[in-house]
């Protein structure tokens, strides 16, 4: 038997008369009494199975007693129909039903009626049959590809780091703890230690797409226990300024490859992917209180940005035609260790945050690639520099300039395709209350 048909292309590409294999999921039987039509989907679209009861009864019955969502293979003879979809149909000879699916369904794949979110978190194989829900999913994995694609072009190394680590790279609360052979471990929070070290290499340029864990007790719609961070470093820099300017232009460039390479799935999820204009604005924490101020919301100086106060940023830039924008130069004070203070004033880093609609996607700085200040920023903040001695031993041979980027893949994914919770942009996401599937 010949490979089944899997997508649109190939039925189309059929010459009519052919007698093919159509395999894949049935979406719907429609039983007219003498004339049956199957929805069979395939990986792309759905095509018409069309079957007479007088041209073979026995066929007629298999066919309008498939369940629906069951998984079949049809053999038979392609011919043309301007009144089927895509202007042609199957008339089958055969039947095979390779996996017949369970009545009733948890929840319906093409039926009007909704779901709630944990009934499609809880049956997720099932949700991902919706075209509006893959297609999710064909614009995350175009981003990624489109941001590999321009990383490349930067001459820069994929790289991966340990997932289990001796020490957080941030420290606090957020670490899990686990047990590993009679030691603490700690799932790694970022991979920020590790791609620093790699800059006393000679890899000039790195990054890395993979999990990180928080351990925060967040119920939001856009904070997720385990989440995918896109990380990048790069050495030999004069200032923040020489890293900004690349992630400003990857960020272009994969908004842009998601526009040419990903434009059916955009417009299922009525997506309008605009490409931001460069360079992206640079608004300095200082310049930020100002903003707020002037729109009602008022933040201590030395504080962080709340969540309302990056809501009322965001559209206080948004009316001046920047949805995208940098935030620059935080204090000190609430920035990591590793993060460099300002030379002229101390009170303030080479730090950033990268704002997308309101939202934080991305944050870094320029990195202290001294060791005795790195030692003096470690005991400030109270850690033991006994306890990060396999970070800090590069430091002591030679680490040049350095800086570089975290940024959530997932927290982008929702914002570029307009998602409501940052769960729709995960398969299978992991939050305080759901660790199955």
């Amino acid at each position: 038997m010949p490979s089944p048909i899997r997508t649109l292309a190939e039925f189309r590409a059929v010459s009519p008369g052919s007698i093919v294999v159509v395999g894949g999921w049935v979406e719907d039987v429609r039983n007219l009494g003498s004339l049956a039509f199957v929805l069979v989907r395939l990986r792309d679209a759905t095509v018409q199975v069309t079957t007479k009861k007088k041209a073979d009864e026995a066929l007629f019955r298999r066919v309008t007693d498939l369940p629906r969502e069951s998984v079949v293979r049809f053999a038979g003879t392609v011919i043309e129909n301007p009144e089927a979809r895509h202007g042609r149909e199957m008339i089958p000879s055969t039947v095979e039903v390779l996996a017949s699916a369970a009545t009733p369904l948890p929840l319906g794949v093409v039926d009007k009626v909704g779901a709630d979110f944990d009934t499609r978190l809880d049956n997720r194989s099932i949700d991902l049959r919706k075209p509006v829900v893959r297609a999710i999913f064909l614009v995350r994995s175009a981003l990624l590809a489109g941001l590999r694609d321009a990383l490349a072009r930067h001459g820069f190394v994929e790289v991966q780091t340990p997932k289990l680590a001796g020490a957080g790279a941030e420290g606090g609360a957020t670490l899990f703890e686990t047990e590993y052979f009679g030691r603490r471990a700690f799932l790694s929070q970022s991979p920020q230690l590790y791609k620093q070290m790699l800059m006393a290499t000679g890899f000039d340029r790195v990054y890395e797409v993979a999990p990180a864990f928080r351990a925060e007790p967040s119920d939001t719609v856009r904070h997720l226990t385990e989440f995918v961070s896109f990380d990048g470093e790069v050495a030999w820099i004069d200032n923040q300024e020489d890293f900004l300017r690349i992630l400003e232009t990857l960020l272009a460039d994969g908004f842009e490859f998601v526009r040419n390479q990903a434009r059916d799935a955009l417009n299922i999820l009525d997506v309008d992917l605009r490409i931001p204009r460069l360079p992206l604005p640079r608004v300095t924490y200082v310049e930020a209180l100002d903003i707020l101020r002037e729109h009602g919301k008022r933040v201590r100086d030395g504080h962080d940005l709340d969540t309302e106060a990056e809501k009322v940023l965001g559209r206080a830039m948004a009316e001046k035609g920047h949805e995208i924008f940098f935030i620059t130069e935080y204090p000190t004070a609430i920035k990591p260790f590793y993060v460099m203070a300002k030379q002229d004033n101390p009170e303030y880093s080479w730090s950033f945050d990268l704002e997308y609609g309101g939202d934080e996607m991305a944050s870094g700085g320029q990195r202290e690639h001294r060791i005795a200040a790195l030692i003096e920023n470690l005991k400030a903040r109270r850690l033991d520099p006994a306890d990060f001695e396999f970070y800090l031993s590069p430091f002591r041979y030679g680490m040049p300039p350095h800086g570089g980027w975290g940024l959530g893949i997932d927290r982008l994914v929702q914002k570029v395709v307009n998602l409501p919770n940052i769960r729709e942009a995960v398969l299978f996401p992991r939050d305080r209350s759901r660790l199955v599937p």
